[in-house]
């Protein structure tokens, strides 16, 4: 799920985030990495031919033929793109991947807008039943000991390789997830990552009513803590940070990426917040101990938890309770709702839900033996002086941030008349039936279809990242057009929904395999800039701005966990929608903005649902196709 790319291709700094610090990982990691082939770059003329394939349903016919000049004079021989292609091919055979770096900072490390909604994406976990606060600081320690568990499977090179069609995938993005965060700066961010210097952090942060908390968790032996003593010092912490009228200095990180980087160079002047601030992000990761959310009914109970996975609920609530630069935020309220946000710079979903999934079954497992109870020192708390400027800083941040909240809608529903199941009987990707539903419900209520962002997974090759599927095509669009066209047989329409979740499927192949026009269309862009050529009039193209505009900016998360990861619009009349299907049911979180007039999450969920029951009756109606 990429957060950005989408309005005008992110961009972040300079990449603090590096490959590994060889030697560091020695032996099993990096044998594999080495093993993995390096991001190819495609075929010009594949990538233009294709082009100009995803553009027919997106713009009309006279544009079409204005943008097949333009690319007919890229493509010619000897001309700006196989100059371009040149340069990007020399590239990548000099480093390790050609894009990674340039998507890092175009993608994330240059983006100006705040982290929150418009970057970092949020995981709702299922709803805990807390008797009382203790309740709540039993599950935080239990799911830090969980975490904590997985982070040993990272520090001795034993976490299991993931495979993808057979093929073993890139793990690099595991290594990045702890101890790491991003900083702002004035023009682009950096992200650091303490687990490459000698001294491996060994705390963690906690935050509660707004004040922040130095954790150890292992103790003099470098064992980790156990449950039991995590939850004792976790009681500390709560029981001495009860007071609720502290200046709530984490809502700094939900600004504008400029304002902050302002506003933290002037916060850090001081010896003590400097030390408070580097505390924050060197530790493995962060604990936010929330106070309950509002009460409402079960049926928005989720979309409001999504929300408060997002945001924090505005500053009235828990945004003062998040430092939203840390790569890894575990959120644990006390009304039971629970979940993280993460940054989005150093992984995509797919590696924390895989964490996640770890987390909840370890916190399944039953206490095998009380430990013993040693004293243990109490909790560092972090202390900031705040001056009259960081307190105005803080009360901009909170008016900023309290209209972005106010302006997010946020929809989680659960669909649950079938889940994946449905789709593979029929012998159907699950993937493709659902982004066919996507582009019926978004034609049915706009009378067209959008350019829609996908993303799929590059991590068949070394530091791979995400590429874009492409989900409307010409495919999407015949079937569409004939799903409420009563001149149309059931049998046609159901051979065209087929066609089309073929095409989406072998589309989605490409992708992965590096074959997708996205990322190698920016490669090309980034190169005329470094090599300082005058920018080829195909990338001022209307069509181009078009086809960049991602009006539906979607994701499949798979978990094992039923949960459902979730992410703003990446444009203002856009929508995110992210979903995780499960064998019987389907959990989606979609996203639109209030200002916008013309889009409506609830809206986009109910002609969602529609758009999937019609398809399933539709081919329940008709034979099995030969096709």
């Amino acid at each position: 799920m990429e957060r950005k790319q989408q309005q005008s291709e992110k961009a972040k700094p300079s990449g603090l985030l590096k490959p590994l610090a060889l030697g560091k990982l020695t032996g099993r990691y990096l044998a594999h990495q080495e093993g993995l082939p390096c991001l190819p770059v495609p075929p010009l003329q594949q990538t233009l031919d294709r082009y100009l394939l995803a553009l027919q349903p997106i713009i009309s016919e006279e544009e079409w033929t204005h943008t097949k000049g333009l690319v007919d004079e890229f493509r010619k021989p000897g001309g700006v793109g196989e100059r371009l292609q040149k340069g990007l091919e020399r590239r990548a055979r000099k480093t390790e991947n050609w894009l990674s770096d340039w998507w890092l900072k175009t993608a994330y490390l240059d983006y100006r807008l705040p982290v929150v909604v418009h970057s970092s994406p949020g995981v709702v976990l299922p709803k805990q039943d807390f008797l009382d606060q203790q309740g709540q600081l039993r599950f935080a320690a239990k799911l830090i000991e969980g975490i904590l568990d997985f982070k040993t499977m990272i520090d001795n090179e034993t976490l299991p390789v993931e495979y993808l069609g057979g093929k073993p995938l890139c793990m690099n993005q595991y290594y990045q997830i702890l101890s790491s965060c991003r900083i702002p700066g004035p023009k682009h961010d950096s992200v650091v990552n303490y687990t490459k210097g000698k001294k491996l952090p060994s705390h963690i942060t906690v935050v509660h009513n707004f004040q922040f908390f130095e954790l150890d968790v292992y103790s003099s032996d470098g064992s980790p803590l156990t449950t039991d003593q995590i939850f004792i010092q976790l009681e500390k912490i709560w029981n001495t940070s009860l007071q609720t009228n502290k200046e709530p200095i984490g809502i700094l990180t939900t600004n504008h990426r400029n304002s902050w980087a302002k506003a933290y160079n002037n916060l850090i002047k001081d010896k003590t917040n400097k030390e408070s601030v580097r505390s924050i992000e060197k530790s493995i990761f962060t604990v936010c101990l929330d106070s309950p959310i509002p009460r409402v009914s079960d049926d928005i109970y989720k979309s409001r938890v999504a929300a408060q996975m997002l945001h924090g609920g505005g500053s009235r609530w828990n945004s003062g309770n998040r430092w939203f630069d840390k790569t890894l935020q575990f959120i644990v309220a006390e009304d039971g709702s629970c979940g993280l946000v993460y940054e989005h710079a150093p992984a995509e979903g797919p590696p924390i839900v895989a964490l996640l999934d770890h987390i909840v079954e370890y916190t399944k497992k039953p206490e095998l033996v009380r430990s013993p109870m040693i004293p243990l020192p109490m909790p560092k708390k972090l202390r900031f002086n705040i001056t009259p400027e960081i307190k105005h800083d803080i009360e901009k941040a909170k008016q900023n941030l309290n209209i972005m909240v106010q302006d997010l809608d946020i929809k989680v529903i659960v669909f649950h008349h079938f889940g994946k199941n449905f789709p593979k009987l029929e012998r159907i990707s699950p993937d493709a039936f659902i982004q066919m539903a996507l582009q019926l419900a978004y034609y049915r209520m706009y009378g067209q279809v959008c350019a829609t962002y996908e993303s799929a997974s590059l991590r068949m090759f070394r530091l791979g990242r995400t590429d874009t599927i492409r989900s409307a095509s010409v495919d999407s669009l015949k079937f569409v057009e004939a799903m409420d066209n009563p001149s149309k047989q059931n049998l046609e329409k159901a051979e065209l929904l087929r066609r089309a979740t073929q095409a989406h499927r072998a589309y989605t192949d490409m992708a992965i395999k590096g074959n997708a026009i996205d990322r190698h269309l920016l490669g090309l862009k980034i190169q005329a800039i470094e090599d300082l050529v005058s920018m080829p009039e195909l990338f001022m193209d209307t069509a181009y701005a078009v086809a960049m505009h991602f009006n539906l900016s979607t994701s499949q998360v798979p978990a094992k966990t039923d949960c459902v990861m979730c992410f703003g619009p990446v444009v203002p009349d856009g929508y995110g929608v992210c979903y995780n299907p499960m064998d019987d049911h389907i959990n989606f979180a979609m996203s639109a903005y209030n200002s916008c007039a013309e889009t409506n999450a609830a809206r986009l969920a109910h002609y969602l649902e529609k758009a999937l029951l019609d398809m399933r009756l539709l081919l329940q109606s008709t034979p099995k196709s030969k096709l």
